[in-house]
Formats: C-alpha cells, structure tokens, sequence
C-alpha cells in the first residue's frame, strides 16, 4: 500500500509561470479597497520565508521516504514551493515601491524561522503540516468562492489562483511523510496550537505594518471593513474556520476535504490565461 494519499489524477509538478504584477502593486489592487490589498499583501509577505521552512523540514525526512510515489510527490512539492518562494519574494519587493518597509518586516518574521530551525526534526515538520493546513482551506476558499476576490485585477487573480491550485495539489505531501516517518498525533495537534498563533500573529503584525505605512493604522472604516471581510460578510475566516479546526480530529487528514472537481475547474481556467504546457509562455493578461 502506498504511503502517499494524493488521489489518482493528481499531478504535484512545478508550473513554470512568471507573474508581471510589480505596477499592479503600486495601486490597491483588490478592488481599490485597502484592507483587502493589505491582508492579500500581508500573506504573500510570510510565504518566501515560510516555504523555504517547509522544503527544509521535508528535506531532512526525505532520504527515509521509500515509497516511489511519494518520493515523485516529494520533489514535486519542492519544486512548487521554490517556485512560489521566487514569485512572492519578487511580489514583496514590488511593494517596496509603494514605499513599505519590507526589509523591517522580512526581518521580523525571519528571527521567528530562525528559532523553527533549531527545533527538533519532528517538530519541524509537524509545524510544516500545520501551516500547510491553513494554506490549503484558504486555498480552497479562494477557488471555491471567486467572488472573493472579485474587483482585483487580472493578474492578481491568477496568481493567487495559481498558488491556490498547487498548494491544493500538494497538500497531503508534508502530512503523508509526517505520518509514515513521526506519526504522532498528538505533536501533530500540540504543534498546531504554536502555528495558529503565530498564523495569526504575523498577518495581523503585517497587515498593521501595511497600513501604518498607508497612514491608515488607526481608521475606524478600514478597520471595520476589514473585520467585516473576515468575519461578517462575505466572512472570509469566519466561513474557513470549521474546516481549520478539523485538524484537531485524530485521524485527520488532508484529503478528507476532496475538493478534485473544484481543482480541475480552477485548473481549466488557468489554462485560459497561461501555457501550462511548456510551463513559461503567458498567453494574455
């Protein structure tokens, strides 16, 4: 029996596709409206950091994964981290030009992976199955309700499309190696308390940070818009949150949400816009 439990059909390869979003990054972008641009922004600005973490966690359980298939899936989900690594890491320089402290922020949630890496193996990777939870439900909000995202520009929406569908696709890769090589449960769900608070911690400090910048850290209105986005209608949090705390069921796993039909519709989209098939050429915008 196979260790890995990504469904048949599933592909976790790397798309090779640029995004050219560094004007779009001097506007606000989603919909003209500042919170929205600030908790998206606010995202991207923990990813570059945070998925070169999750390559390394994998890394150091990958000379014990035996199974072929998850070996394959292994490199896959490497090679889709780095690649999301480079666009955000190149998304968060455009928004130095809109005059963000970038370097201030990186440096704020680096000395927070920095402490990670020098945790055990196990509790690495547990970290890594946990954040790649909360990744792959907002993945799947972000696919299943495209009114979400609905007034950002082009660009924007496909990548973020783009990341949601390979984090989709991935995101029983780390748990799948969690479980053959560690297989505590328990950590599983210790662990998971630590992410959730510092999940919410670095977006919270980000999104402040962004809207200090704005000049707009203190605005009852961008403020109560914003707590109406996440938690009021359309209640982008509230609406995820079932599907957050299910981690917390033992024998949880990550394909117990089979969003497949979602995935392929999202992926048919995508295709509209980009090549996938030589994995570089942009078709239009």
């Amino acid at each position: 029996m196979s260790a890995s439990s990504t469904p048949a059909g599933i592909r976790v390869e790397p798309r090779h596709i640029s995004f050219d979003v560094q004007q779009e990054l001097r506007t606000l972008w989603h919909g003209n409206s500042l919170f929205r641009t600030a908790f998206f922004n606010a995202l991207s600005l923990q990813f570059p950091d945070g998925e070169e973490q999750f390559i390394h966690s994998v890394r150091l359980y990958r000379d014990r994964v035996e199974d072929p298939k998850l070996k394959q899936e292994v490199r896959g989900f490497i090679g889709q981290e780095a690649l999301h690594g480079r666009e955000h890491r190149a998304y968060n320089e455009g928004l130095k030009a809109r005059g963000y402290d970038i370097d201030a922020i990186d440096a704020r949630f680096q000395k927070h992976t920095r402490w990670v890496k020098k945790l055990p193996p196990s509790r690495q990777l547990a970290g890594t199955c946990g954040a790649e939870h909360y990744t792959a439900v907002l993945a799947n909000a972000i696919l299943g309700h495209p009114e979400w995202m609905e007034g950002a520009t082009p660009q924007m929406r496909a990548l973020w499309r783009w990341h949601a569908i390979e984090e989709t696709e991935h995101k029983a890769v780390a748990f799948d190696v969690y479980r053959q090589c560690v297989g505590d449960e328990r950590l599983r769900k210790v662990v998971f308390l630590f992410v959730t608070y510092n999940f919410f911690k670095f977006t919270f400090l980000n999104t402040c940070s962004i809207l200090k910048s704005e000049g707009k850290l203190w605005s009852p209105r961008v403020w109560l818009e914003g707590i109406n986005f996440l938690w009021g209608k359309p209640g982008v949090l509230r609406r995820c949150l079932p599907e957050f705390l299910a981690y917390f069921r033992t024998g949880f796993h990550p394909w117990d949400q089979d969003n497949r039909e979602l995935l392929e519709r999202n992926l048919k989209e995508l295709d509209t816009v980009y090549d996938t098939d030589d994995g570089r050429t942009r078709k239009s915008a």
